[in-house]
């Protein structure tokens, strides 16, 4: 454990201990270089002396520094000092969103949808560079105090689980999808599963499945079915209810395909929370495959058969164990035979009731088989043995090797091929019926010398499958500059980076001359594996903000003085009358007083043409306020646009008549909105009115303010 006052690297001063977990222990610290507070999380003792789980981490948290996106954690730095081994990340200041739905309770359904959308589309950012995170979980949320979310602990949770598959069970079993809790192969839908229980516990607030211990969870996960969140929450909507169900299907092939579905239908949902809108995947024909039999494997079953009818006339009988590979699916095979048979009358004399007999007694071998492999998963999630332990290869063991998975399909487990030869490792695969996929990468280990693989020893993988394997080209020096670092976008030089293993930070800072996404420089300039390199990336030319200002009441000439000084240029002109604005100056303006607005933005307003003829008495208010989508939206409202208006109601003759006051304008959730208005017209005779936000996509009235109108003169 390390002490405050404590510096790392002579740049990183330890502050304080701010939180602990099973395999890290966090702390505060300041960077004196940057002169900028961080959070460093620092591997605990017992794992760091385990050189692979060591490496392992390294490299996940080397992707993990890959990612650069507003709703994940940024990782800064990856660091050795001897057995210290630490990550470098952004300090967030906030709460956990455990700790939030804890304090909450149930969330309403736009706070939990805008919580959810920036969660899916950091996550989203994860998976389109290749990163599963594994161990998607409300205590990996963390809710910022400006109300920003964002995902933590990419990389620890896939180093820990290849390693310590049932430590990391343990403490995430409530959101863990079906394929990890029987240690099968896991992907991009394992996150969507583990994203849909959050969602469900934000909505109801509690999980869905609560066991005594954590292997009943776990076969919960595996057998029992999700109780609607609508039975728990009757105010969950139909949209969000089904999105939650469509995301935690027992069958990865039966949820969302990629978290972009995702936060498309989240985004539908936060305008039509009660339409019936979200797609069920196509289920599969759970039959049966059909299997082909040949001309010769056919004349082969006949020969069998003659020659037992042969022996057992003989008074011999003669009996054989079969092949496993060679009594798949003998229901389908059965008829298989019988449909070729039939279209080949002259031989029916043939098929024997020796040959039914047969493929009746496979049949049943066949579902003992089944029934071994139901209890070798139940086993493997309760813990009870631990399989591979020993050297010598039980049966059950050799039975476990060649279990199948739900399609059929025939798998094996990924040997261990780290610090092999090339050559060393492509036999040990072959051993496997595996195909290895090199790829060659700068790195201080030996040149040839396998320094990664993926998947990782032990996970299942399909039999004749093709694996990724890292072998490493030596540690030569690199000439960035000579390379073309200087002409690639922040992508590509986060791919070019990972590719040759070194760590890569990337800060932003704005330029005129280097366009926007690319690199700029590079601090040093010639690397070598394992090596940090700190990238300054171009923003493009600063963008500057300007105040939106009171026109009202101004002659044109100088609204467009005002206008002109706070560097927004006119837009679109309308012409109105009006008894209490003088003709020729400004009654109305597009932007409220007071509004942030980017430099160079067109602003429309309305000119008065003086009272219409024929005008009687005239009635006028006025408000000024501020109106907060946030506060309708919640902690979320950062990441949702809204398109909203503002008009002034009134009942004039026992029906409903609207003015604009303000078109529909886009806005960001968490904007205050000015609502300014000045010397506003009500209808003959009226006493009061209300001033209407309006989400313009929707017709919904946000927030309404009531207002006096007195007779002018």
């Amino acid at each position: 454990m390390l002490s405050a006052g404590i510096f790392l690297q002579d740049r990183y001063e330890i502050l304080e201990r701010i939180g602990s977990g099973g395999m890290s222990d966090v702390y505060r610290a300041r960077c004196h270089k940057l002169n900028r507070l961080v959070a460093i999380k620092v591997l605990k003792e017992e794992f760091s002396q385990d050189a692979s789980f060591v490496e392992k981490f390294k490299m996940e948290a080397q992707a993990a520094a890959r990612l650069s996106h507003p709703n994940i954690v940024n990782v800064y730095d990856v660091v050795d000092e001897g057995d210290l081994h630490y990550i470098v990340m952004e300090l967030v200041e906030g709460i956990t969103l455990k700790s939030y739905i804890a304090k909450k309770g149930m969330l309403g359904t736009r706070e939990a949808i805008g919580i959810a959308l920036q969660m899916a589309q950091g996550i989203e950012a994860a998976h389109e560079n290749g990163i599963v995170h594994r161990d998607i979980k409300p205590q990996n949320i963390i809710i910022s105090m400006d109300g920003k979310v964002k995902v933590t602990d990419f990389g620890i949770a896939r180093a820990a689980s290849s390693q310590t598959m049932s430590a990391t069970a343990v403490g995430s079993v409530h959101y863990i999808s079906p394929e990890q809790a029987r240690g099968g192969y896991c992907d991009t839908r394992s996150d969507i599963y583990s994203f849909g229980v959050t969602l469900y516990e934000m909505m109801t607030g509690k999980v869905p499945f609560e066991g005594d211990n954590t292997v009943t969870v776990a076969l919960a996960h595996l057998e029992e079915p999700m109780e609607k969140p609508s039975a728990v929450n009757p105010s969950v909507p139909v949209s969000l209810e089904k999105i939650i169900l469509k995301c935690t299907q027992k069958k990865p092939e039966y949820r969302y395909g990629s978290m972009g579905e995702v936060i498309e239908d989240l985004r539908r949902a936060l305008i039509e929370p009660d339409a019936d809108f979200v797609e069920e995947a196509p289920r599969a024909d759970s039959t049966a495959r059909t299997v082909t039999i040949s001309e010769e494997e056919l004349n082969k079953i006949r020969q069998g058969s003659k020659k037992r009818r042969q022996a057992e006339s003989g008074g011999q009988r003669i009996g054989r164990q079969m092949d496993p590979e060679e009594i798949e699916e003998p229901a389908t095979v059965e008829q298989q035979i019988s449909d070729q048979e039939k279209s080949r009358p002259e031989r029916q004399e043939d098929v024997s009731p020796q040959l039914e007999r047969l493929l009746t007694g496979l049949g049943i071998f066949v579902a003992v088989l089944f029934v071994a492999g139901v209890l070798l998963v139940l086993v493997r999630v309760s813990g009870i043995f631990n399989l591979g332990s020993g050297t010598e290869r039980t049966q059950e063991a050799v039975t476990a090797e060649e279990e199948t998975d739900e399609d059929g399909d025939t798998v094996v487990p990924m040997p261990d091929v780290m610090g092999l030869t090339m050559d060393q490792a492509e036999e040990r695969l072959g051993e496997s019926d595996l195909i290895p996929e090199w790829e060659e990468v700068m790195d201080e280990a030996q040149k040839g010398t396998v320094i990664d693989q993926e998947p990782q020893a032990g996970e299942t993988v399909e039999r004749y499958s093709k694996v990724k394997i890292t072998a490493s080209s030596g540690s030569d020096q690199l000439d960035l500059a000579a390379l073309g670092i200087l002409e690639m976008t922040e992508e590509e030089a986060k791919d070019f980076f990972a590719q040759n293993r070194i760590t890569a930070s990337f800060q932003r800072q704005y330029s005129d001359t280097v366009e926007l996404g690319k690199v700029i420089s590079c601090d040093p300039m010639t690397v070598k594996a394992g090596d940090a390199v700190t990238v300054l990336i171009s923003d493009g030319p600063e963008q500057e903000m300007t105040v939106m200002p009171d026109l009202l009441n101004r002659t044109e000439e100088e609204a467009l003085a005002l206008l002109a000084e706070a560097g927004l240029n006119p837009g679109r002109v309308t012409y109105d009358n009006s008894s209490t604005v003088p003709k020729d100056s400004v009654m109305g303006q597009e932007v409220p007083r007071g509004t942030a607005i980017m430099r160079g933005s067109e602003v429309g307003y309305t000119v008065s043409g003086g009272p219409a003829s024929g005008d009687g008495q005239r009635y006028v208010g006025a408000i000024s306020t501020t109106f907060d989508p946030s506060s309708l939206i919640g902690p979320g409202s950062g990441s949702v646009e809204l398109r909203i208006l503002i008009r002034l109601m009134q009942v004039v003759d026992g029906e409903p008549a609207y003015t604009p006051l303000m078109p529909a304008t886009t806005v960001n959730g968490s904007t205050l909105i000015p609502i300014n208005f000045s010397n506003i017209e009500g209808a003959d005779g009226v006493d009061t009115g209300e001033v209407q936000v309006v989400n313009a996509d929707t017709q919904e009235v946000l927030r309404s303010y009531t207002i006096q109108f007195f007779p002018l003169g």
